[in-house]
């Protein structure tokens, strides 16, 4: 976890190996080759984004932003990757996944069949990048 504070918790998924995630939901799998893939979690048991107050939309959206401009600026992604689905797990989150012309899946989601295998030497570099990236995160500024 890189930051946690009343309202929300900031995660890198790659690095929620701890068994806090539910069952059957597999960070390994999506990891691996998306090691970039963070996700902003609400603390409350909220299933909708109209369960927030505008004020509470208004922090997770800066925390979503936050890690977003941290990716672009760190790692010069092709694409950033926005999803709030919880069809699997009812509870509030953002994914934010940074895509590159390169990865498995590009352009296609990452839920997808991979289009390509991994590039692997890439993927060793962009792991190397990733604790700066988590630093400035977990600095919380953006708060």
């Amino acid at each position: 976890m890189l930051l946690r504070q009343h309202k929300l918790r900031l995660v890198r998924v790659a690095s929620v190996l701890d068994g806090s995630l539910p069952a059957g939901v597999q960070a390994e799998a999506l990891a691996e080759p998306f090691p970039a893939f963070y996700r902003v979690i609400w603390n409350a048991h909220v299933p909708e984004w109209s369960d927030l107050t505008e004020a509470e939309q208004g922090l997770c959206m800066r925390a979503v932003s936050a890690v977003e401009r941290v990716l672009r600026r760190q790692l010069q992604p092709s694409k950033i990757n926005l999803a709030a689905l919880g069809n699997m797990v009812p509870h509030l989150h953002w994914h934010i996944v940074a895509r590159f012309d390169w990865d498995s899946h590009y352009p296609a989601p990452i839920w997808a069949a991979a289009q390509r295998p991994p590039d692997t030497e890439r993927l060793a570099q962009l792991r190397l990048r990733l604790k700066a990236c988590d630093a400035e995160l977990a600095a919380g500024r953006w708060l």
